[in-house]
């Protein structure tokens, strides 16, 4: 046996001994079938993130709650972005890009996710001279954050 494979055969043992395990298939819960969003805005991105990713992992998101074996409530959704910090000159050198949800599902009188609330954060520095780049820089920052808070909602509701 050479020393890679050894070496090979090692990290699996120890990645087999410290409980590592791949993630596999993301599964919602079966009473997720057909799911009613309730949100004010349905023109946000973390609403049309949400309906996307839904639909991909096999979600038929419903236009009313009579047809919805589930309903995913969104009570907050809030971007935006705060100065972290000013030059000398008390011109804006950082700031922070922000994405807050608050939600919760039900399917019936069951509770598959108690109301709670979850932002994600991200920084950036500002540079008065490539102004428009920023602008880009900071939608990039935002999808990414949508994308993430996405993500992370739909891990919890395949943990169910």
């Amino acid at each position: 046996m050479s020393l890679s494979r050894g070496g090979l055969l090692l990290a699996c043992a120890c990645l087999a001994a410290c409980g590592f395990q791949l993630q596999g298939a993301m599964t919602l819960p079966d009473s997720m079938q057909r799911t009613y969003i309730d949100a004010e805005d349905r023109f946000t991105p973390f609403y049309r993130e949400l309906v996307r990713e839904l639909t991909r992992l096999g979600v038929d998101v419903v236009d009313s709650p009579t047809d919805a074996t589930a309903t995913f409530t969104i009570d907050a959704d809030e971007t935006g972005q705060r100065v972290l910090s000013v030059s000398a000159r008390n011109v804006p050198t950082e700031y922070e890009v922000f994405y807050s949800i608050r939600y919760g599902v039900r399917s019936g009188e069951d509770v598959l996710l108690e109301s709670r609330s979850v932002s994600r954060t991200e920084e950036y520095i500002y540079d008065t001279t490539i102004v428009l780049g920023k602008a880009a820089e900071e939608q990039k920052i935002r999808e990414a954050l949508v994308s993430d808070l996405v993500r992370f909602i739909t891990r919890q509701l395949s943990a169910q």
